[in-house]
């Protein structure tokens, strides 16, 4: 309930169901209750609340005083009970003293006889009476007060279930009376709640998977969007599960009108739970809606603890700020949003035409109202309710003045979270959002906003917060039409007819009043309030100003002129201008009495300036220059007096021939763009002194054929775009240089780090001409140019970023067709084998050629065994597959001499591998490392290739070697051989590898060894190679690449 007088039970139970159980337990009451339940109605069964037997005590009687209904199923041997009389003498007392709802079914009985105790059930009646063990005064008395009370059941109008009546089809009938007095006292919702059900049954499914804990819901949205109507849906559907429940209504009006305010929310909860809170919640599953909660202090004076509640309880809380919602650690935050076109019509046209669409000549002027609109469903609401039975030619003149005036009651209900911001400079930075700009850029905005010293970065977090504002697209600044126009309202109505005591002029016509109307010198005095002002022309021609009307504007902030000429000493325009956005200026330069120096953004686009100033004057705030489009323009400005300056734009100036060198001392700059300055054919040398600069877009730039390698000192440019330039080749240093994310030159556009892969894919390529993009033809000079390298050596920040690199390089060079299994079950009669040696290990690449020429070095499961002899000790770790891994032994600086590799394969052709053999790369995942040898180095593998593979494996290392081929060859087992010239000591995980003695194989000795018996050492590997390097990882960008020509 919503709230009751202290007299009244809180309710606990739907129905309660008073019944005769051998007439009607197993078959109509047990057909009853099934359907009460399914339709969620919670239901009181006394045989199944208390044990059989039982009597009439305490518990029962509350029971019934704690249900909003009580169903009376008589029967014919009803009234021989004495138990369901005594229930029905107290739902009567009940139904007198607390307005309880009896529903009476009369089930194959006759109300009339039952009424006046006719046919028997007098007799009977009397009977049951005395066999009660009282004296004769009591029962006597229990008579007179079961006949009472049975006449009393028996006049109520009911059901009445006979031998004709069909169970089945009555039974619906019944729930749905029973849910009719149910609903009727249920909170009050919209007459017309288009697309609420959906709305609501997401957060009723979240509740409901919450049962073993405290849920905590936050509805969030703006004024009218239907929070509170959401939050007393939700209500109505769930309360009957709850034990307590209560919904305070209005509790920011409350506590701000009210002279007592909290209190009396106190009260009003403590009156729905009857004592005090805490003891009343504590352990009980309880139902609780806080609606339109404006502050954290509200929800903590009202003294809600969840720690109290018991499982499955709900705290539901509405709120125009997201931030109390953060706060107070809600489970889930629902945010409501706009309704969608569709649903936005029907539920106007619900209320304008009481159908869901519009009748026929009013279609178009329906969308129009519904664009209006904007989804809001308080605004469909009113506006469509006053439209209602009109004219269309009232329609039409309503919606014109709802273009410059807002409707009241929306602009009243949008205006309270205006009122709610806690100062003066929230305010202001709404308003100013409101009149200017909307649609903009974030940073852009926050730049002049921080100028105006009104702190954007909280503020606008702040409107956010408070569904003021929002962040659309690309950082845009986005805002509900409606409380764009309840904003510029505000200021509208501080002076209706005087525009120039406004604060904003934003509206064509009353800027042009306020500059160009005669008015006398004590007007003149009132537009000192204006801080802001648009003009822009609405024809072809320029407007002329003359600059002495803007004399007396000396608090003006904010100026935006379109095609406007102003005429004049420019020393009279405000000295506090932080944003100038002046369109179509048609001087050749910016006169020199124009004080700029307090700028933060200004913006001079399609202007007629031959240069910018005649002498740059210090401005010291200025942070955004945007001269784009300017055709005349040849020359940038002196940078050295905007030293903060953070982004020039000079898009399309095309007569712009020279940067001036003084661009290298600007220490904070973040964004050059210069697209499409055709004259344009050099950078200034010192440009890559910029090390702040993180985008530079010179596309468009036709005449610039070179890019410098002095570009790579700008170490944070994480954005290049030379794309449709005269460039062709591009020096590997900008290829390269770690920190860009984005490139587009020569056709090409997306990661740098693309670009790089591309490389080495094309530096693997044996014709070195096999590059993956056709737009990437401007990379084949450094492909060429990198040919002398021997190896390719990729240093990484981590292992993911390993793992990164190993998916992109195996996934775009390799064609891997071979897992473990599928090895496995090729036939070994198929198998061949090749040798690759690295490092001082030709006597074992020799020996195990030899034996592998006469079939003695391979067993039954595919393993090689060096043959017993004279020669230097080894270990051997096997895999299947195409990898192997291995840890490095811990004395291998002084003993590791070499790695021979044996590489078992399958060819549907007759393909070999040496012919077929790309590269081999060896992985250390504890160093980050990546060493890729292509396949003319690893044919001619020489000495300080070997220093070059020892250089990077240090003791205990763990490390992969991957052999990669092409042409289908597929891989089935790869052994490494670690070979040493001593014995080798190392530390073995017995977990992952086993030690064997190694079996005697006699060899024939040949010429050319001379083969002794002598025990040699095998390594087998037990676990599986590591499959993660095929794992999916998100890519990141600004890997670092090292390439060491060897």
């Amino acid at each position: 309930m919503s709230s009751s007088s202290s007299s009244t039970p809180q309710w606990v139970y739907d129905v309660f169901l008073n019944f005769r159980g051998e007439d009607t337990r197993s078959s109509f009451v047990s057909h009853l209750h099934a359907a009460l339940s399914n339709a969620g109605i919670n239901t009181f069964l006394d045989d199944k609340k208390l044990e059989k037997g039982e009597e009439l005590g305490p518990e029962l009687l509350r029971a019934i005083e704690v249900s909003r209904i009580s169903i009376i199923v008589f029967s014919k041997s009803y009234i021989t009970s004495s138990w369901c009389l005594k229930e029905l003498e107290q739902i009567m007392k009940c139904r007198k003293n607390y307005g309880q709802v009896v529903m009476p079914i009369f089930y194959h009985v006759d109300p009339s006889a039952l009424r006046h105790q006719k046919d028997g059930y007098g007799k009977a009646l009397q009977a049951t009476a005395k066999r009660r063990p009282s004296g004769g005064e009591r029962r006597k008395y229990a008579l007179s007060n079961w006949k009472i009370a049975l006449t009393e059941a028996a006049n109520i109008s009911g059901w009445d279930i006979n031998k004709s009546s069909n169970e089945g089809e009555l039974m619906p009938l019944i729930i749905e009376d029973v849910r009719r007095k149910l609903n009727s006292r249920l909170m009050s919702i919209t007459e017309f709640p288009v697309g609420l059900h959906t709305r609501v049954q997401q957060v009723i499914q979240f509740i409901e998977k919450q049962s073993s804990k405290v849920c905590m819901i936050g509805i969030w949205g703006m004024g009218g969007s239907g929070k509170t109507t959401t939050a007393r849906d939700i209500y109505n559907k769930i309360h009957r599960k709850f034990v307590d429940h209560s919904f305070i209504e209005n509790i920011r009006e409350v506590y701000e009108k009210e002279n007592r305010g909290i209190t009396h929310l106190q009260e009003q909860l403590l009156s729905n739970v009857l004592k005090t809170i805490e003891k009343r919640f504590m352990r009980k599953k309880t139902l609780i809606v806080l609606d339109d909660v404006s502050t954290l202090e509200q929800v903590e004076a009202l003294c809600i603890n969840c720690k109290c509640f018991g499982a499955g309880s709900v705290l539901i809380v509405t709120s125009r700020d997201v931030r109390i919602l953060k706060l107070l650690k809600v489970d889930r935050i629902y945010n409501i949003k706009e309704m969608d076109e569709n649903k936005s019509l029907e539920l106007f046209c619900w209320h304008a035409f009481r159908e869901p669409s519009p009748k026929g000549d009013f279609s178009e002027l329906s969308r129009r109202i519904v664009v209006y609109c904007r989804g809001l469903p308080l605004a469909l609401e009113v506006i469509g309710s006053y439209l209602r039975d009109r004219t269309i030619q009232e329609w039409i003149s309503v919606l014109s003045k709802l273009e410059r005036i807002p409707d009241d009651k929306v602009h009243e209900k949008l205006r309270i979270s205006y009122d709610g911001l806690k100062n003066d400079t929230e305010k202001d930075i709404f308003l100013d959002i409101c009149c200017f700009f909307i649609g903009k850029d974030r940073a852009y905005v926050s730049e002049i906003i921080d100028g105006c010293d009104f702190y954007a970065g909280i503020g606008i977090t702040v409107l956010i917060e408070r569904s003021l504002l929002k962040i659309e697209k690309s950082n845009k600044l986005g805002m509900h039409s409606l409380l764009r126009d309840m904003g510029r309202e505000i200021v509208r109505k501080r002076s209706i007819k005087e525009p120039g005591k406004r604060s904003r002029l934003w509206f064509h016509k009353d800027a042009h009043k306020v500059l160009t109307e005669k008015t006398p010198r004590s007007a003149m005095v009132d537009i000192k309030t204006v801080e802001g002002l648009v003009l822009m022309s609405q024809n072809t021609n320029d407007v002329c100003i003359e600059t002495n009307t803007f004399k007396e504007m000396k608090n003006l902030r904010l100026l935006k002129l379109h095609h406007v000429d102003l005429t004049g000493a420019f020393g009279f325009l405000s000295k506090e201008l932080r944003w100038l956005h002046w369109q179509g200026f048609t001087h050749e330069y910016i006169p020199d009495d124009f004080f700029l120096g307090n700028l933060v953004v200004f913006e001079l686009k399609h202007s007629n300036i031959k240069q910018v100033w005649n002498e740059t004057k210090l401005m010291k705030n200025l942070k955004i220059l945007n001269l784009s489009h300017s055709k005349y323009l040849t020359s940038t400005p002196d940078f050295s007096k905007l030293p903060n300056l953070e982004k020039l734009i000079m898009k399309d100036c095309p007569s712009l021939s020279e940067v001036h060198q003084s661009i290298g001392g600007l220490r904070n700059l973040l964004l050059i763009n210069l697209k499409d300055c055709t004259s344009l054919s050099n950078l200034p040398k010192k440009i890559n002194q910029l090390k702040s600069l993180t985008t530079l877009i010179i596309s468009g730039c036709s005449k610039i054929d070179k890019l410098e390698e002095g570009i790579v000192q700008m170490e944070s440019l994480t954005t290049l775009v030379i794309k449709d330039t005269g460039v062709k080749e591009v020096p590997y240093s900008v290829v390269r240089l770690k920190s860009i994310g984005y490139i587009s030159l020569c056709g090409y556009e997306g990661l740098s780090e693309d670009v790089f892969h591309s490389i080495i894919q094309s530096w693997m390529s044996p014709t070195m001409n096999n590059l993956p993009h056709n737009n990437l033809d401007f990379l084949k000079p450094i492909v060429k140019s990198l040919a002398q390298l021997r190896t390719v050596w990729i240093q990484c920040h981590s292992k993911n970023q390993l793992t990164q690199e190993l998916k992109i390089i195996f996934d775009d060079q390799y064609y891997i067709n071979c897992t473990e299994s599928e090895a496995l079950q090729i036939p070994n009669t198929s198998s061949r084998s090749q040798l690759i040696g690295m490092g001082s290990c030709r006597t074992v690449v020799y020996t195990l050629g030899n034996s592998m020429s006469q079939g003695l070095t391979i067993n039954d499961s595919g393993n090689f065994f060096l043959p017993s002899g004279n020669y230097p000790s080894c270990l051997v770790y096997t895999s299947e597959g195409p990898s192997t891994p291995f840890q490095v032994p811990k004395d291998i600086d002084c003993y590791m001499e070499g790695i021979v590799l044996c590489v078992v394969y399958s060819s549907t052709s007759e393909n070999m591998a040496g012919e077929c053999l790309t590269s081999v790369l060896i992985i250390n995942y504890t160093k980050c490392t990546i060493q890729i040898y292509k396949r003319d180095t690893v044919v001619s593998f020489n000495d300080e290739d070997w220093k070059n593979v020892t250089s990077n494996l240090g003791p205990g290392d763990d490390v992969k070697i991957y052999v990669a081929f092409e042409h289908g060859l597929i891989v089935k087992k790869t052994t490494v051989y670690l070979i040493s010239g001593q014995s080798i000591i190392m530390e073995v995980d017995e977990a992952n590898m086993e030690m064997e003695p190694s079996e005697e194989v006699n060899v024939q000795p040949s010429h050319e060894a001379n083969v002794q018996s002598s025990p040699i050492m095998k390594m087998k590997q037990l676990s599986k190679p590591n499959k993660s390097i095929f794992a999916s990882i998100p890519n990141k960008m600004g890997a670092f690449f090292c390439l060491n020509n060897f």
